[in-house]
């Protein structure tokens, strides 16, 4: 089981293609804490370490909600959308994280995945360059993330209750991700989840900025 909470560090597109991709059903709203609290405590979760994380910035595109991209530690990191599962349970293959200044190949990649273009730049670009290319496109938008995350398990699938930050905004997550597809419905259902919509962090950004409706 890879720690939800391992050290940032770069990744290459081939070495990111060989990690085994977890599958998430993630939860947003209000109440969403002391609910999950109440019932982890009933099932005997392990606990994990909480973690306040290093702020991040998402990049969110009109067009996709299939390329979840963002930049923490300095690394620009990509995972892209492969599947859902039986239960809708959400894929998602890392595809690499990028030291800044980036290479140009690697940016065409992620801008090929967010569906957007990538004007001209040289042979590498820096995260201020970056940001300014996303800001000039009204297709995309940059949107500042802080989490503090609560970490623990329940028959060994990961989990996590947490509160996070859109631009400031805050609002109540939970969710959970294992490799192991099939133990997964039955801890979403003993969590108190179950019937609750299916939203990744790109859908639930989109809703705090007004891209898409509550």
């Amino acid at each position: 089981m890879t720690d939800t909470f391992s050290k940032n560090q770069a990744t290459t597109a081939a070495e990111a293609a060989r990690i085994i991709p977890r599958a998430e059903f993630r939860v947003f709203g209000k109440e969403v804490i002391e609910s999950v609290k109440t019932h982890m405590w009933q099932c005997k979760a392990q606990l994990f370490k909480a973690r306040v994380m290093p702020p991040e910035t998402y990049v969110l595109s009109r067009h996709t909600d299939k390329a979840n991209v963002k930049v923490r530690d300095g690394l620009l990191d990509i995972k892209t959308k492969t599947g859902e599962t039986p239960e809708g349970f959400e894929i998602f293959q890392p595809r690499g994280k990028f030291q800044f200044p980036v290479k140009r190949d690697e940016l065409l990649a992620i801008f090929a995945a967010l569906q957007a273009d990538l004007p001209e730049t040289g042979d590498s670009c820096t995260f201020e360059e970056f940001k300014n290319i996303v800001r000039a496109n009204p297709d995309l938008a940059l949107v500042s993330v802080e989490k503090k995350r609560f970490g623990f398990s329940v028959n060994g699938i990961i989990c996590e209750y947490a509160e996070v930050w859109f631009n400031g905004a805050r609002v109540e997550t939970a969710c959970c991700e294992s490799e192991n597809y099939d133990s997964m419905a039955a801890v979403v259902e003993t969590l108190g989840l179950k019937g609750m919509e299916n939203t990744n962090y790109l859908r639930a950004a989109k809703k705090v900025i007004g891209w898409i409706g509550n």
